[in-house]
């Protein structure tokens, strides 16, 4: 049967759907793919059927094909909660996206949430909490009057946080992880939304920690950025992300971005951040392989205001 999530609206077009699914199983694809074009034919307009076909065509052995369908997918629904942008760009020398499409990570998280963290914990080994705690053991100046857990899931890292801050914030696309966040008591605020489109703070934090967040956005500039002018002169910025080639971020197969060393590093200069501390660590396992990531803890400038002639403010950058 196809799953709720691919159902049409049309009737005709779902019995098709489901008799593709079937054949799809039983390892007729070519005659699943068949089936599903027809059903297409009734509601040229349905996004997962498009993204569904992509699925089939590419276990066929027809990436061309696949890439078109995923292609179809994302131009009948351009919020592309199915993924299918990555999927297509997988199939490319030169991926288009630099970023997942928040639908789609907000769909994923939404459904993982009910059992993210046994997965994480008990079957992937992952070390996020860890690394984190390291990571704050060197940061001079805690505990801070406020910290950021940016995109904090289901908050994981909020009881590693708590002790380092007389207040704790939270923000995630998902509302699914939030709610399991909020049932964990440690944070003084959630709030639900997207971190590439956040606005700034009223008030500077002196903390911001992400923690296996970034590799779910590709390039780095804008919440590099971000973070830089929401924290307080001094303040630090501790995250993870998986690690890639020197200067590339790299879309991989499983649809996570990964980061090189140097692009990390050249951006955080660029973005005013000194010292930067940046180390290899393994973030969890996958397949039973560990999955090599870089660590980094970097402190915003410290700035003071002098007056210049013509009275206007300049910022001075003290190293």
């Amino acid at each position: 049967m196809v799953a709720r999530l691919f159902a049409s609206g049309d009737p005709h077009a779902d019995r098709r759907a489901e008799f593709a699914e079937t054949l799809a199983h039983l390892g007729d694809l070519d005659g699943a793919v068949d089936v599903l074009r027809g059903a297409l034919d009734i509601v040229p307009d349905w996004g997962a059927g498009w993204f569904r076909l992509g699925e089939y065509l590419e276990r066929a052995g027809d990436p061309t094909g696949a890439a078109e369908a995923w292609a179809r997918c994302v131009a009948v629904q351009p919020d592309d909660p199915f993924g299918a942008g990555l999927r297509r760009d997988l199939l490319r020398d030169q991926p288009l996206s630099d970023s997942m499409p928040p639908a789609f990570v907000e769909m994923l998280f939404d459904q993982y949430a009910p059992r993210f963290e046994s997965s994480l914990l008990d079957h992937l080994d992952y070390q996020g909490p860890a690394l984190i705690a390291d990571a704050l053991a060197t940061v001079a100046g805690l505990p801070v009057a406020r910290a950021l857990d940016l995109g904090c899931g289901t908050g994981l890292i909020g009881p590693v946080l708590r002790p380092h801050c007389a207040y704790l914030e939270g923000v995630d696309l998902s509302q699914a992880m939030l709610d399991e966040a909020q049932e964990k008591g440690v944070y003084d605020r959630l709030d639900k939304g997207d971190i590439q489109g956040l606005n700034f703070p009223e008030q500077p934090f002196g903390l911001i920690v992400a923690s296996d967040v970034f590799n779910y956005l590709g390039a780095l500039e804008r919440i590099i950025g971000w973070c830089a002018a929401s924290l307080a002169p001094g303040g630090t910025l501790v995250f993870t992300v998986e690690q890639g080639q020197d200067c590339d971020v790299t879309l991989r197969e499983t649809r996570r971005f990964a980061h090189g060393r140097d692009y990390v590093g050249e951006l955080l200069q660029t973005a005013g951040f000194a010292p930067i501390d940046i180390r290899d660590v393994v973030l969890r396992k996958d397949r039973g392989e560990d999955v090599r990531g870089l660590c980094v803890v970097a402190q915003a400038a410290i700035a003071t205001g002098r007056r210049l002639d013509d009275g206007e403010t300049q910022v001075e950058v003290v190293d």
